[in-house]
């Protein structure tokens, strides 16, 4: 698309988001996503006049959602098929439960009409960040545990049995899903000490208490991960936790790294918090690509390095044998 129409798209979005929630209530999506369905079909399922839902069907085909196949130029002959699976993206942007949702509650509309004064360093979010406050904390573990379906997703089959600390795992949400599936899985959640009561509510996660910049990662692990935490911080401090990570995990182990790699599409997911956090200096909030992991690992001497595609990408990698560089 290009920037002529993705722009106008966007000055439309209000009326593009009606077009796919009427979609969703009246069940085309599954019938798009099972297609090609004729024209003729979805406008009996919902008893609509053709030409209506012809242009209906137009307003999704605009917005790169569904793809037209029509040999003649009678109605009757028009078949559409969803360009990729459309029922389960509209229910995690429309949905009542949607992460969108979620991050809608936060005060973004204080920055809107004010970025350039943003820009200069003359108003700031009134974001805390890192949280301070015990309401902080918790506003900000439970709109991370909001996106939390697909990390689950990705890790189900990566962390299955052993001993597993997530660093700066939230309030738990993660642990406590895969610990519930893999009864060989013993799980303990390592973040700052404010986050405790949100853990210990969990069931089947223990909870390690400390500051990953100021202390040592606890030893005696047989996988040791980071969701999503990586990106928060600058190139300097992300690899200085990789190298405590390695200094803490004995040969063998394992360590796991969950992010939303540098992708267009997890950009453009990641637009709220692109847009919101412009005026956080506290937080880099910087989308790496994969490579960037997989070369800082292999500099610190591990082996079997994998990259994992799925709901969410997922790099894993074995401590190799040799000293962790400085």
């Amino acid at each position: 698309m290009n920037p002529r129409a993705l722009l106008a798209i966007l000055w439309n979005a209000e009326k593009a988001l009606d077009l796919m929630a009427t979609a969703r209530q009246l069940g085309l999506l599954e019938r798009l996503d099972a297609g090609p369905v004729s024209l003729t079909e979805l406008a009996d399922v919902v008893r609509a006049r053709p030409l209506r839902m012809y242009k209906f069907l137009d307003g999704l085909e605009s917005l790169g959602l569904v793809r037209r196949i029509q040999p003649r130029d009678e109605l009757a002959s028009a078949e559409y098929v969803s360009v990729e699976p459309l029922a389960a993206a509209a229910e995690a942007v429309l949905g009542e439960r949607s992460i969108e949702r979620d991050r809608d509650r936060y005060p973004w509309r204080e920055l809107h009409g004010r970025l350039p004064e943003v820009l200069r360093g003359g108003r700031d979010a009134t974001f805390a960040w890192p949280p301070k406050t015990a309401d902080d904390v918790r506003g900000f573990e439970a709109s991370m545990a909001a996106g939390c379906p697909p990390i689950i997703e990705a890790l189900r089959d990566v962390i299955t049995r052993g001993r597993w600390l997530d660093v700066g795992g939230g309030d738990g949400t993660v642990a406590e899903a895969l610990a519930r599936e893999h009864r060989e899985l013993v799980v303990d959640v390592y973040n700052l000490p404010a986050v405790e009561p949100l853990v210990r509510a969990r069931r089947g996660v223990g909870f390690v208490g400390g500051d990953f910049f100021a202390e040592t990662l606890p030893t005696g692990y047989d996988t040791l991960s980071f969701v999503r935490v990586l990106h928060d911080w600058p190139e300097d401090a992300a690899r200085a936790l990789l190298v405590k990570a390695t200094a803490a995990l004995a040969p063998g182990a394992q360590l796991v790294v969950c992010e939303e790699f540098r992708t267009p599409d997890r950009l453009a997911v990641q637009f709220f918090w692109t847009y919101f956090l412009i005026g956080v200096d506290a937080c880099v909030s910087r989308l790496r690509e994969v490579e960037w992991y997989t070369a800082a690992l292999s500099e610190l001497g591990y082996v079997d390095i994998r990259v994992i595609p799925g709901a969410f990408d997922v790099v894993v990698a074995t401590r190799g044998s040799r000293r962790t560089a400085p």
